[in-house]
This record gives C-alpha cells, structure tokens and sequence, in this order.
C-alpha cells in the first residue's frame, strides 16, 4: 500500500512550501473587519473566509497539496479516501485538475447530492458500508489490492502543510492578530494553523472550538462539566470521534485551549453570519462566531482573528436553523385562541393579527378538539412578527376583542 505518509510534524518551512505550490490554484481568501460583529461581540474581530473556495471548504489546501507532492507514477495509480464530505469534494476537484486518479468511498446512506457532487468532479465514487468506519475499512482494502495512496483528511503532514498556508495569509495581512479561534474535528486545521503561527508569532494565542458530542480533544485538555447526552450536531465537518495520533501530538504541543459550543449557540452563529455579514456557513464553520458568544470574557480586548471553515450546509438544516432562530428571538410565535363556532369568527382573529404586523405561519382549526366547549372551537396559530415587543400588544388587542387566548411554547 503507497501511504506517502511520514509521521514527522511539519515545519513552517513546509508550510511554506505548500503555500508556493497553492499559489493561484487555491483562492486567496480575504481576510477582513468585521465592523458590526466587533461591536456585538465586544472585541476586535476579524474573519477568514474560507467558505468562498470554490468547493466552499478550506480541505482543498490540504487536498491539493497532497495530490501536488506525489510521483506520477502514484498519480496514475490513484487516491483513495472515505469521506461523505469537504475532504472528498475538495480531493475530487482537485484530482481531476492534477489529472490523478481519485476514488472515494461513501457510506451507503451518504445523501445522494453529496454524490452526484463528487462525481461530477471526475472521482470514482463506491458506496460500501452503513457508516464511516465500514467505508474507511474497504478504503484501507482497496488502497492494499490496487496499490493506491491513502489521502488522509487530517492525519498526514502534507494535509496539515496545506491547511497551515491559512495562517501565512492572515498574518501577512495582519501582523497584529494576537488569537485564533479555529474549529476542532480530526485537527488537521487547527494543526497546521497553530504550526505557523507559533512559527511566526509565538506569543500569539491558538483556541481551537468543539461541540459538546464530539469533544474528545477538549477532555484530554482537561475540560470538565461538557455536557452529556448530545447525539448530533449540526456541526457536521467537525463531527469526529478520535483526533488523529499525528494531530493529537501537534494539538497538545501547539494548541493553547480548546472551548466548547453548545448546539443552540451554534446555531445562533450559523443565523449571525447569515444577518449580519451575509455569508452562509454551515455549522463548523460559523463555531468560531459561537465561542464568542459564549466565552464574551475570554477575548475581551484582543485582536481576534476566526477561521469560517465552509459553507457546505444543507438547505433543509439551513431553514430550521433560521425558523428555531426566529423563535429563540420571538419572532415567530405560537398562541391558542378560544373562539365561537360561527361564522366570520376566524376571519375576525386573523384580521386583528394582520392589524398588528402579524404574518401567520400556520394556522390549526380545533374545531373537535375535547378541551373545547361544544358551541366554541380552538385555534392554534403561528405568527411571524416583527419584533417580540410587538406579542404583549397584539395579546392584549385580542384580549380586548373578547378572545380567550394565551402564548404557547414551541
């Protein structure tokens, strides 16, 4: 099996040369003031935007590297990876522009756009498996019997070379940044960033951000209180078990602290990004957003500098995200009226909604309902409203109108 993988961490030289073979073939992202979120989140803020790559994830730094520093004979052999993700998006563009062979392995249940993506890019694509790790053992078989190299998405010291040119580029725009924040799965991003710039800067302060159901690389940091029974995340691309055993070493020599973000702060980012600087990120990219949030005190005063990782996010999960938003806000709300069974009665209840800026969202007629009297039906009726100020005035309007209402909870 061709691994072309050494264990050695790498240096910034290394860094620097992947930057040279990067150069105009990934995109320069801008690095750039965030003028309003500074204000909110009450520090110097500034943000790297690495969902604008042309695959919307910073793993083409890496991926591309990789495919850059094998033989053509490894080339014409192929690549091969498991991943349902960045990693194979951005391995599979990649390969097809360095004519490299790629094959990915995906899950059986890895949804079919992800695919139809992948192939599109050229690569070879197998479904095998119920899960990751099943995918990564016909990787590992496949790699054995057709002599392909192994394209690790985090645990190689080329990838980690690749996905530190990140860090070369924010300090050469600015020298001044005193700390990163840099989002947690395997930790090759948080690797090669925290290499540079400890490189470069060495007083600068490296903070890497988990969720709290995958927190491993904050517990070996000694984290305690994470809280239990979380299952998912809407931070995908972070959503990983294990550290890989290269990672883990670098993280523990480099890395200052490691914080971790809850699933509603997350989304909280994911909606901020969204409002206020117009950019979409899916969840492991907007976590660095969610670490200020929720540590404001940690980065009070310093020259912050926070890695937007991608922006691959499904519709669907991006709709919830914005709707729970709006609910947390009170924006979107839910009341039950009691109201007489005849006609016009409805028509009067959305009137008065109406009146007063409501826009409803749904609305359920009770018309059996067994709480209701027999002359009299219930109305359950989400309403969108312009701000949450404005439900106490249309409370007591319906209030004032006879109506026998109160707020339900969503």
């Amino acid at each position: 099996m061709s691994q072309h993988i050494c264990t050695s961490i790498p240096t910034l030289q290394d860094i620097e040369t992947a930057a040279v073979r990067l150069n105009n073939t990934v995109v320069r992202t801008p690095f750039l003031f965030s003028e309003t979120l500074s204000k909110q989140l009450n520090t110097t803020l500034y943000l790297k935007f690495e969902n604008l790559q042309f695959t919307a994830s910073f793993k083409e730094r890496g991926a591309l590297n990789k495919l850059l520093s094998l033989s053509t004979e490894e080339k014409e052999k192929g690549v091969i990876t498991a991943s349902a993700g960045n990693h194979a998006q951005g391995l599979a563009y990649h390969a097809q522009k360095t004519q490299s062979n790629a094959t990915i392995i995906m899950p059986e249940n890895t949804p079919n756009i992800k695919v139809q993506r992948v192939k599109e890019f050229g690569a070879n694509v197998i479904l095998h498996g119920k899960n990751f790790n099943e995918a990564a053992l016909e990787m590992q078989r496949l790699a054995i019997e057709k002599k392909m190299t192994i394209v690790h998405p985090f645990d190689d010291p080329d990838i980690i070379a690749g996905q530190g040119t990140i860090a070369l580029e924010i300090l050469n725009d600015r020298p001044d940044i005193d700390t990163l924040i840099v989002p947690v799965g395997g930790g090759g991003l948080i690797s090669g960033i925290a290499i540079a710039a400890k490189a470069i800067r060495p007083d600068i302060k490296i903070v890497g951000v988990q969720t709290a159901a995958y927190s491993e690389i904050a517990r070996c940091f000694g984290k305690q209180n994470i809280p239990v029974g979380a299952t998912s995340t809407v931070a995908e691309g972070i959503a990983v078990s294990q550290p890989g055993q290269l990672t883990q070493q670098i993280i523990n020599q480099y890395v200052d602290d490691i914080l971790i973000v809850d699933e509603d702060t997350l989304e909280e980012a994911i909606a901020l990004l969204l409002n206020v600087e117009k950019t979409v990120c899916e969840g492991a990219g907007a976590i660095g957003i969610g670490a200020l949030m929720a540590y404001p005190q940690y980065f009070t005063g310093r020259q912050v500098g926070v890695i937007l990782s991608g922006g691959n996010i499904d519709t669907r999960v991006m709709i919830a995200v914005l709707q729970r938003h709006l609910t947390r806000t009170g924006r979107i709300v839910r009341i039950r009226v009691e109201l007489p069974d005849n006609p016009g009665a409805l028509a009067r209840l959305t009137a008065i909604i109406a009146e007063y800026n409501g826009n409803i969202y749904e609305l359920r007629h009770e018309r059996f309902a067994a709480a209701s009297r027999a002359k009299e039906s219930a109305v359950s009726v989400d309403i969108e409203l312009k701000s949450a100020s404005d439900l106490d005035i249309l409370l007591n309007a319906l209030t004032q109108e006879k109506y026998v209402v109160k707020k339900e909870y969503l």
